[in-house]
């Protein structure tokens, strides 16, 4: 007995998604991500603009001096008789209040975002740099033996080493040795802070090590550098990435707990840290001098924490929440 055959129609049917869109509907069900994930969108801009506004077009100088309206209160309009009127702000308000020495606090924070935002996606790049080396290696090439231990066993010893020593000490320690510089904070965070991202990739590549299309390109004799950097990387870098996320606010957080201790970013370079290192002095004086700092530091962590939580349900299906 013959079936009847159902004919349907082509623009019945619905269209498949692709895997961006389909992550990226995931991330938009997560309401906190997906605000977070827009609010450091307009924080990237604002750095950049920052950048450009105070060192090359400069709209917001951060390095005035107006010692005649010094602890000015946020939102106070400018109306100095001895400060000339080319060193007044641009709106003419201090939108942010002044510091001890009469700068404008606003101007130092627009500065200091771009500075913290570089600091950390820079130690977090180099962290990846690393992390993705030593575990690929570990876990590509574990099985391969150096004498009387294996490849796998002698990295991951070594990262068993790191993570003993507590990463703020020694950071502390190293950059008390080195010269303080930005690039010096910048490397030295990335050096301390790779070993998570080192496991993260070695697991990846244990799973996929034996899988089917890394099988079908050993056996078409493609080097193994192509298939570890072209085939593996790609399919491992998804949950590397959402720890990565999470990695730069570790990142701003130690840059600014160093420069609040004064062994971070030295003045005049202005970051989020030494800005609050600078008003704790005036707590009771000045309270804005650490709170505006203190809060933003707080929302752009929490940001990155949610936004990283969002993409770690949307990039693994076990965590994926129902709509």
């Amino acid at each position: 007995m013959n079936e009847p055959i159902i004919n349907f129609e082509a623009d019945a049917l619905t269209p498949s998604k692709g895997l961006f869109q389909e992550r990226w509907d995931i991330l938009k069900r997560n309401r906190r991500a997906y605000v977070s994930f827009w609010f450091l969108i307009v924080l990237f801009v604002l750095a950049l603009l920052g950048k450009v506004f105070t060192q090359n077009i400069i709209l917001f100088d951060p390095k005035i001096v107006r010692l005649s309206e010094k602890f000015l209160p946020p939102l106070t309009p400018f109306a100095s008789t001895i400060t000339p009127k080319e060193d007044a702000p641009l709106v003419g308000i201090y939108l942010l209040g002044t510091d001890e020495l009469g700068r404008d606090v606003f101007a130092r924070m627009v500065e200091g975002s771009f500075v913290s935002l570089t600091i950390g996606f820079v130690a977090v790049g180099i962290a990846l740099t690393v992390g993705i080396f030593f575990g690929g290696l570990a876990g590509y090439y574990g099985r391969v033996k150096l004498a009387f231990i294996t490849v796998d066993t002698l990295i991951m010893r070594f990262v068993d080493i790191m993570l003993c020593f507590p990463s703020f000490f020694l950071i502390l320690t190293v950059v008390a040795l080195l010269p303080p510089s930005i690039y010096n904070i910048m490397i030295v965070i990335g050096l301390t802070s790779w070993m998570g991202i080192a496991r993260f990739v070695r697991a990846e590549f244990l799973s996929l090590r034996d899988q089917d299309f890394v099988l079908a390109a050993r056996s078409q004799a493609i080097p193994e550098w192509r298939i570890i950097f072209i085939h593996m990387v790609p399919n491992a870098i998804a949950p590397v990435l959402v720890s990565a996320t999470i990695g730069v606010a570790t990142a701003i957080l130690t840059e600014s707990a160093l420069s609040f201790l004064g062994f971070g970013v030295q003045p005049p370079d202005a970051t989020w840290g030494n800005i609050m290192a600078d008003g704790r002095t005036f707590l009771f004086d000045a309270p804005w001098l650490m709170f505006i700092p203190g809060f933003t530091i707080l929302f752009v962590v929490l940001a990155f924490n949610l936004c990283g939580e969002g993409l770690r349900e949307a990039f693994n299906p076990k965590l994926r929440s129902t709509p």
